[in-house]
């Protein structure tokens, strides 16, 4: 499809019959997309790029080196070719000029006779003009055929066939996870160093090839690439490509769509899978006939469930359009993503395609694309409470990744926001106190501890508990306690006698600071949960 002008054209055209190529022969492919009269020296700030300049040299006149110098801003600015007129002005071009020009595969073209260039401009862009038109009604006609052919289309395929025959280009497709499709079909092996010579080209500013990133719910879903074979690809090409790599995501978005409602009617297996009801061989004989090329590596669920007070709110989840958006997501950092809704949560089970080494890692980075994304308005994280479960290395103890998920936000619920942690195995102490909570007098327990720091502050509004605390957290380091505590040393020293007098002389010593750390924990906890100590609220460190 011929919808640019090269040089080669333009010397068909008339006013150019008595006319030589003198430099930069192998250049007359380059394309033109103006046409400019120039008679001034400086004027690289005045060119876009692919112009074609026609001049009578007023400018440098017999000045060799103002020529070059021109000659050179030319180049630099990606002008499609330079047309002399030799006469009065110039007689001729250097041969330093010619060697430039050769080099750098620019056209310089002389006309030996006196020409109107008003003429020449105006044919010229006629026909620049009447091909733009061509192009707009091609780009139209391809639309509409690629519009047509997505609603009969089961698959990509039929896409990518249609835009390389429309364009007679190889086609490229790279999903995330460096999964390729191309038409025309190629070796596999063959395409992959297709692919990393591509790229080299690219980077070289090499105009055979153009690529179009496919964005799914805002993210990059997979890229587009076409390369030619000789010719430079032009503007219609890019367009081309715009227009296709969207009808891609739209197709491709149907698919998710269609897929996530596959998922939904299979939840009733799901649930029985994340109930540990299910055998290692009998998930990985059902995940087979779903994908015959599923290899999983263990897993992990994440439960995300919308704060309570938003329920009675309009502005609700989408939860069809996040289940899309979290499995595009998490499916580029290597997890097979099964979705369901259990008693109004969201409940994901994460198939590890990789090692699971880094499984946290690569959560976290999914987790911090996903809390950055805004499509539509539709994206509410702040919503949102999301607690991933232990990592667990067969598929049929996923339930307790489930347990433990479920776990992590229980705790999340009774923890001040600084403390919180969306993963289960960054709890620490959290899951121990609150182990203790469920079999055990947990109040009690930091009363026989704390009690009398926690009744001299009490009755002396003191502040001792925040000076103990400060003191274990710095490893015992008067300086940098006081410096924490924005008090002087005497302050500190006579407040840490006290401590002595309550707990003991012996409160630093390796087992009791064990203790003492751990009982401070556990009243954070019961703080931010408003529980009792001895049927009496400590106002100051439990209050309402």
């Amino acid at each position: 499809m011929n919808t640019s002008i090269t040089i080669e054209e333009i010397l068909t055209r008339k006013h150019f019959d008595l006319t030589d190529i003198i430099a930069g022969r192998s250049g007359i492919k380059r394309q033109v997309k103006w046409v400019h009269c120039m008679e001034v020296t400086q004027i690289s700030h005045l060119l876009n790029g692919n112009e074609l300049i026609l001049t009578t040299g007023l400018g440098w006149k017999d000045c060799d080196d103002t020529f070059l110098s021109y000659l050179r801003q030319l180049i630099e600015c990606d002008a499609a070719g330079l047309c002399i007129e030799i006469g009065a002005n110039t007689m001729a071009v250097p041969q330093c000029a010619i060697d430039l020009a050769n080099e750098r595969q620019f056209p310089i073209i002389l006309f030996h006779e006196e020409v109107p260039f008003v003429e020449i401009t105006q044919d010229i862009h006629s026909l620049i003009i009447n091909k733009q038109y061509q192009m707009i009604s091609n780009l139209e006609s391809y639309s509409q055929q690629l519009n047509k052919n997505l609603l009969e289309i089961d698959h990509y395929e039929p896409i990518l066939k249609f835009l390389h025959s429309y364009l007679n280009v190889q086609v490229i497709l790279i999903f995330n996870e460096n999964d390729i499709a191309s038409f025309p079909k190629i070796k596999k092996k063959t395409t992959y160093q297709m692919m990393a010579d591509i790229y080299e080209e690219k980077r070289n500013m090499d105009k055979t090839v153009l690529g179009q990133p496919i964005r799914v719910l805002g993210e990059n879903y997979a890229e587009l690439l076409i390369c030619s074979n000789g010719r430079e690809l032009t503007d219609f090409d890019s367009l081309i490509l715009d227009r296709t790599a969207t009808a891609l995501a739209q197709h491709l978005l149907r698919e998710l769509y269609i897929e996530e409602k596959k998922m939904s009617e299979e939840s009733i297996w799901l649930t029985n899978w994340i109930e540990g009801e299910y055998s290692d061989e009998a998930i990985r004989e059902r995940l087979a006939y779903i994908d015959p090329k599923m290899h999983l590596d263990g897993g992990i669920v994440c439960i995300c469930k919308q704060h309570p007070k938003y329920n009675k709110n309009s502005a609700k989840l989408d939860g069809t359009y996040f289940k899309i958006m979290f499995r595009t997501v998490f499916e580029q950092y290597g997890f097979q993503i099964f979705s369901m809704e259990i008693h109004q949560h969201l409940v994901f089970i994460l198939g590890d395609n990789r090692s699971s080494e880094d499984w946290k890692s690569r959560v976290t980075s999914a987790v911090d694309r996903i809390m950055k994304m805004d499509v539509s308005g539709r994206n509410r994280m702040g919503l949102l409470s999301i607690g991933f479960g232990k990592h667990v290395q067969r598929l049929s103890e996923i339930y307790k990744s489930y347990e433990t998920a479920r776990e992590t936000l229980l705790l999340q619920d009774t923890l001040p926001e600084d403390n919180r942690s969306i993963f289960y195995q960054d709890l620490h102490m959290h899951r121990m106190i609150s182990l203790i909570n469920k079999h055990g007098n947990l109040e009690e327990t930091v009363y026989e501890y704390l009690g009398p720091v926690i009744e001299y502050d009490k009755q002396n509004n003191g502040e001792l508990m925040p000076t103990l605390k400060t003191y274990l957290a710095c490893n015992g380091s008067k300086q940098e306690t006081s410096k924490q505590l924005f008090i002087v040393r005497q302050t500190l020293y006579h407040r840490l006698e006290k401590l002595e007098k309550l707990l003991g002389s012996d409160f630093m010593r390796s087992d009791k600071r064990l203790g003492l750390e751990f009982m401070i924990f556990a009243l954070d906890f019961l703080q931010y949960s408003s529980r009792k100590i001895r049927g009496k609220y400590v106002d100051k460190y439990i209050g309402r």
